[in-house]
């Protein structure tokens, strides 16, 4: 059954520019959501334009698809995990494309409606699985794993200073069942509300991250991106706490960097090449405007890179194409272009 979602596209505008939406494009959105920034993108590439949307969630897949469905086939939903999002593109022939978008913000449909656990505000299980077929729940955490292990957990992927004093009053209470009860189990830990944010909301993100093995993936998942991105194509990525906008900031920069060797090196030995450029050295916020009329959008911080392509990797791309397999045509070897090629890649 599908969920109605009240879910506001973060950043819409910025997106789309960041992205540099092309007529006849390609683009991914690696968390599809409500369909929200993939409805954009397809509206903006329209003539031609192409839209692979990915979800861990079943109910973000079928409101995507409700909500998309009007473009045809030139949109394609698949309900799986953005860690697999290289096998995807190559399963249904979709790449190199233009454009990725990863919004790593949960929902209105997962927070409100999806019955798993995700929000403190609503009774629930604790489950706060993206897709109920993941074998490790919230539940499981607090109930089973040791009070140090807890408290790692807490503390590592929440960035909770009472992160033991959590963890303590969770064994002392257990078994737990439902959001509520882990909720005032915290509020009765470490207080009451500490400015705008409640007691419990580093917790429940720090579980949420550890069942759903967030942060692994994530870095997994922009890995795999870069390679999928044509010459020029633009990677976008939103980020909602500080443990995800690090890694993000970390790659950009170590794949916009010709040497990532230590500081102290005398002289480079990394053999790196840089991928990708900098659209953004600052990070890009969202308007006062925008965070008046959706308070979710608050904490979002959006990067932007381009795919570059350094004058080896262009050259031997270049070679490969003039000396394509046309044997039976009788033009398989075209010695004036790649003469040209190789004039032009040395000038660059």
């Amino acid at each position: 059954m599908m969920l109605s979602s009240t879910h506001i596209p973060v950043m819409l505008n910025e997106i789309i520019e960041a992205l540099a939406v092309q007529p006849g494009g390609r683009y991914i959105d690696c968390t599809i959501g409500g369909g929200g920034h993939a409805a954009a993108i397809l509206e903006h590439s329209s003539p031609g334009g192409q839209l692979l949307g990915i979800d861990a969630s079943p109910e973000a897949v079928e409101a995507a698809w409700m909500r998309l469905k009007a473009y045809g086939s030139s949109v394609l939903i698949v309900n799986d995990n953005f860690v697999n999002l290289e096998a995807i593109c190559l399963k249904n022939d979709f790449k190199p494309v233009h454009g990725i978008l990863f919004d790593l913000g949960l929902s209105s449909l997962q927070l409100n409606g999806s019955g798993r656990g995700f929000s403190f505000q609503y009774e629930a299980s604790l489950d706060m699985r993206f897709n109920p077929e993941q074998k490790v729940t919230a539940a499981e955490i607090v109930n089973t794993y040791p009070e140090a292990q807890i408290a790692q957990i807490i503390r590592d992927y929440g960035e909770e200073g009472y992160s033991h004093r959590i963890a303590r009053s969770i064994v002392a209470e257990r078994p737990l069942k439902t959001t509520l009860e882990l909720a005032q189990i915290i509020e009765r830990a470490i207080g009451s509300r500490r400015g705008k944010i409640h007691p419990a909301t580093k917790t429940f993100q720090a579980l949420r991250i550890a069942v759903n093995h967030e942060l692994e993936y994530l870095e997994s998942a922009l890995k795999q991106a870069v390679s999928l991105l044509g010459f020029e194509g633009r990677l976008a990525v939103i980020s909602y706490h500080s443990l995800e906008d690090r890694i993000v900031k970390r790659f950009f920069k170590q794949e916009s960097s010709d040497c990532i060797c230590p500081p102290q090196a005398m002289s480079c030995t990394c053999h790196h090449t840089a991928r990708l450029k900098l659209i953004n050295k600052k990070v890009i916020k969202p308007s006062i405007e925008e965070v008046k009329a959706n308070s979710r959008s608050r904490s979002a911080k959006l990067r932007v890179a381009e795919r570059i392509i350094a004058q080896e990797e262009w050259r031997e791309t270049a070679e490969r194409l003039c000396f394509l397999g046309e044997v039976d045509a009788g033009v398989w070897r075209k010695p004036a272009l790649l003469k040209e090629v190789q004039s032009a890649s040395l000038a660059r």
